[in-house]
């Protein structure tokens, strides 16, 4: 196989780093799973959705599984593709000072298994459901925003789609 993509000699790369990642947008009712950043992360104690960065050569389908059940315990299938979360951080100190280019793939992840625990020595430190009335009381990264809109819509057309009784 040929790799494509690879710059010439001449042309200028720009300085600065990719992180791409899976992101699981779980709901329960009418509440939104999210995790709250460890101390070994910039933004400490800011709230995210459950998910993370890929291994090297790693699926972002295999990556939002494996991410969701170390976060919080929960085992789950990806439903479908919700969006795709995309912004550069100037001079990131995620990336030591470079610019940032943060990717994350946001997936609608169905819960199938496990039981919700805290992770231990991660890059977060608790995991818990809320309620949308209870999303101001706590303050969110801008991926976990992004995905909670995701969700929140989602809930809400299939509200409209459900036929009357």
């Amino acid at each position: 196989m040929t790799e494509t993509g690879s710059p010439s000699a001449y042309e200028v790369v720009p300085p600065g780093r990719t992180r791409v990642g899976g992101y699981a947008l779980c709901m329960d009712g009418e509440r939104i799973l999210l995790a709250r950043l460890s101390a070994i992360e910039v933004d400490v104690g800011a709230w995210t959705l459950p998910g993370g960065g890929l291994q090297f050569g790693e699926h972002p389908d295999a990556a939002v599984i494996r991410e969701l059940e170390e976060e919080t315990g929960f085992i789950g299938e990806i439903d479908e593709i919700a969006g795709v979360f995309s912004h550069v951080y100037r001079q990131s100190r995620a990336a030591q000072g470079v610019d940032l280019h943060f990717l994350g793939v946001c997936y609608h992840v169905r819960i199938v298994g496990g039981g919700l625990r805290d992770e231990l020595d991660g890059t977060t430190d608790t995991a818990a459901w809320f309620r949308r009335d209870e999303l101001g009381e706590i303050r969110l990264v801008e991926i976990a925003r992004y995905g909670i809109d995701l969700a929140f819509a989602r809930l809400a057309q299939r509200e409209r789609e459900r036929p009357m009784a």
